[in-house]
């Protein structure tokens, strides 16, 4: 190979790392301040709204369901219309649970569907997307706190037409995390919602958090089979008929994220997988007519690519050394150092080097993530969601569990 051939994927490497990063991040908050959107304000009674139909899917959820059917029955009364709670083929004590409530809590809003056999997240989510009569879709997970007052917060969004999609504002619980789950669950995630909170003001974002959103009834489209992000395909879905997906910082909502670096891995191995299917079922989204596809294509599908350009990035930097670039060999060694600081990140807390260390092993995780997922994508056996499900464990299941 040639040394200016060398030169131009080192190059190409380094520009596609470093827009990703930061290129993108700084383009889209710069682009989000000159075409910043004001919230209009409305109250969900000035204008003609059914009550909302919550809907929930949940797989062998024993632990939780009690606590949080009870959290949501207690929510926003006046506007909740409908619970609709799908229990996807569970084996334990769910179902029993489930009717128990039903029976005992006397409140006619709660509805079951009990699939006898697991159909996969997205198929349940259909049942309760038929069987729903809301004029807003209100879909939450088993373990998310929503706080009071923010469902009545996120439809207010509804009053404007153009609004197709509401996400809340995710709030991360940080207990006895290790590490690198902890450096991406603060430091990635802050990260990550500024990005989307920039997209949200320039035009839509192109995902949210999964566990509280809502859409337009009228716009809600039924999963593709399989589908693992519905948090990515209902906005897409909203946003190419035309419509547009908001987020509101002040419907809150609080979560915990996987204890241990291995449950984020495996969460992260699942989600980048879900990329690569969720181009394959719908390669719509690819269509220049999408018009977020800039922001698709730089937020999301660039991250599945940037592992391999620091393999090429490290591979050229040392045969340009070994071709008379003398600095070239300095910019691989000072790659091979992080990512054996990287390394330590991962596998040992150190005081001293630590505040640098985790965050380069969370670095490595995801894009070790990306390679993986891609992998998994590619010769997993189908159905994709049942071999990549599994449940993630959090601090507080942790102890119920030692």
């Amino acid at each position: 190979m040639s040394v200016a051939f060398l030169a131009q994927a080192f190059w190409l490497s380094l520009a596609v790392i470093v827009y990703t990063y930061a290129g993108y991040p700084l383009a889209i908050q710069g682009l989000a301040r000159l075409r910043k959107r004001r919230r209009k304000q409305y109250r969900w009674w000035a204008w003609d709204m059914r009550p909302v139909s919550v809907i929930m899917a949940v797989h062998n959820g024993e632990r939780r369901i009690e606590s949080q059917l009870d959290h949501l029955l207690e929510l926003e009364k006046e506007i909740i219309g409908e619970i609709l709670v799908i229990s996807d083929g569970s084996t334990d004590a769910t179902n029993a649970l489930l009717r128990g409530m039903e029976a005992s809590r006397g409140d006619e809003r709660l509805k079951l569907i009990l699939l006898e056999d697991q159909v996969g997240k997205s198929s349940a989510l259909n049942h309760g997307i038929l069987a729903a009569s809301g004029e807003i879709l209100l879909f939450v997970d088993l373990r998310p706190r929503i706080r009071e007052g923010s469902v009545n917060q996120l439809i207010e969004n509804f009053a404007d037409r153009r609004v197709g999609c509401v996400a809340g504002d995710l709030r991360l619980k940080v207990r006895d995390h290790d590490g690198t789950a902890k450096a991406v669950s603060g430091l990635y995630w802050h990260y990550e919602q500024s990005i989307r909170k920039a997209e949200a003001h320039f035009d839509s974002p192109v995902g949210v958090y999964g566990g509280f959103y809502a859409v337009r009834r009228s716009v809600v489209s039924l999963l593709p089979e399989g589908c693992i992000l519905d948090d990515m395909f209902q906005p897409l879905s909203v946003i190419r008929q035309g419509y547009r997906s908001v987020l509101d910082r002040h419907a809150v909502v609080t979560d915990e994220w996987p204890a241990k670096a291995k449950g984020e891995f495996s969460r992260k191995v699942r989600t980048l997988a879900g990329n690569f299917q969720l181009v394959t079922q719908c390669p719509w989204v690819l269509s220049p007519q999408n018009r977020v596809l800039f922001q698709l294509v730089s937020h999301k599908l660039l991250r599945l690519v940037v592992p391999y350009c620091f393999v090429v990035l490290l591979a050229t930097a040392l045969l340009l050394g070994r071709a008379g670039h003398p600095a070239m060999l300095a910019f691989a060694g000072m790659q091979v150092a992080f990512w054996m600081m990287a390394l330590v990140g991962l596998r040992w807390k150190l005081p001293v080097v630590g505040r640098l260390a985790t965050p380069a092993g969370a670095m490595l995780m995801l894009n070790a993530a990306a390679v993986v997922g891609f992998y998994r994508f590619l010769f997993t056996p189908r159905p994709l969601w049942k071999s990549l499900w599994a449940p993630t464990a959090t601090p507080m299941e942790n102890t119920r569990l030692a």
